[in-house]
């Protein structure tokens, strides 16, 4: 019995041990701060990692898993989640194997890995205690999900991997910490996060140009809503889109580009991305009768220009 034990312990060791080196060819150092951060390659040349981690944003240099340091500058970075990407010539280094096909769960073992001071793989293993969300990064900035785990990290951490058991990213941890759990942007948030900070330099997101809460609805109002909450428009900014479509003061907003609303937070998650610049429809409960409105969705042009905001 104690032999079957022991073989199942050293096989799990051995499945966790490969899990990290798999992981750890992707997750380079990044230096830009007194003590260094971490970051994962993503395709050749380029690298993500958290503002922190970059600090000022000056002098920043990249140090490969063989010793080699390259220059890097910042090719963008989304004040939202406060990811960046960096662009390292010559670095040519090995590309994260894709987001983890199997969708992480609260108690499935987590791996974070990073580089330490000396460049050496660090790695600390706990489990996943909590996905959930919007954490909020600022003012009407939140990130609409995030992992929590129990697995150790100190500042190094910062921008590293966080992997399962196969090796496979499922988050790019953060220095943050949440009630003594450290935190870790999903990877789906991540790599959305980065691809658009390629494109376009930062990641897009919509603008309306409304503030709003959470209400019930009244019996009567139901019916014609197809819902039983909404978003009432409390305040409307002078020329934005929301004001131009149409939409007032005192308005019930239940449904946005076809999917139901009742929170700002909701709002928030489906103004990033692709919707930007797109025409959609809104329907509103005003005065108990249901009216639908379209809009042109803006673009939120971010407040300043540093990363680690």
């Amino acid at each position: 019995m104690g032999v079957m034990r022991n073989d199942t312990l050293e096989t799990l060791s051995n499945q966790l041990a490969d899990a990290v080196a798999a992981a750890a060819a992707s997750v380079v150092q990044v230096q830009g701060r007194r003590r260094p951060a971490s970051g994962v390659v993503i395709a050749a040349d380029t690298v993500l990692t958290t503002g922190r981690a970059i600090g000022g944003g000056e002098h920043l240099r990249v140090r490969t898993p063989g010793g080699e340091t390259h220059d890097a500058q910042i090719a963008g970075w989304d004040p939202v989640t406060h990811l960046a990407v960096l662009r390292a010539d010559g670095l040519n280094g090995s590309p994260a194997a894709a987001a983890a096909d199997t969708p992480a769960r609260v108690g499935h073992l987590a791996i974070a890995v990073a580089r330490s001071w000396s460049n050496a793989v660090t790695a600390s293993m706990g489990n996943i205690a909590v996905i959930g969300g919007p954490l909020p990064t600022g003012r009407r900035h939140s990130i609409e999900e995030v992992i929590r785990t129990t697995a150790p990290m100190h500042q190094g951490f910062a921008g590293g991997a966080l992997v399962n058991t196969a090796g496979r990213i499922i988050g790019i941890t953060t220095a943050l910490e949440i009630r003594g759990l450290g935190v870790a942007i999903p990877s789906a948030i991540a790599f959305k996060a980065a691809q658009d900070i390629v494109e376009h330099g930062q990641l897009k997101r919509g603008y309306l140009g409304l503030a709003g809460q959470r209400v019930q609805l009244a019996a009567a109002q139901r019916g014609a809503a197809a819902a039983d909450s909404a978003m009432l428009v409390v305040g409307l900014t002078s020329g934005s889109p929301a004001e131009t479509a149409g939409l007032l003061v005192g308005d019930a907003l239940t449904h946005f580009d076809g999917v139901a609303i009742d929170t700002p937070d909701r709002l928030l998650e489906l103004l990033a991305g692709d919707r930007v610049g797109r025409t959609v429809t809104m329907r509103v409960v005003r005065g108990g009768a249901p009216v639908e409105l379209t809009v042109t969705i803006g673009e939120r042009r971010p407040r300043g220009s540093d990363p680690g905001a």
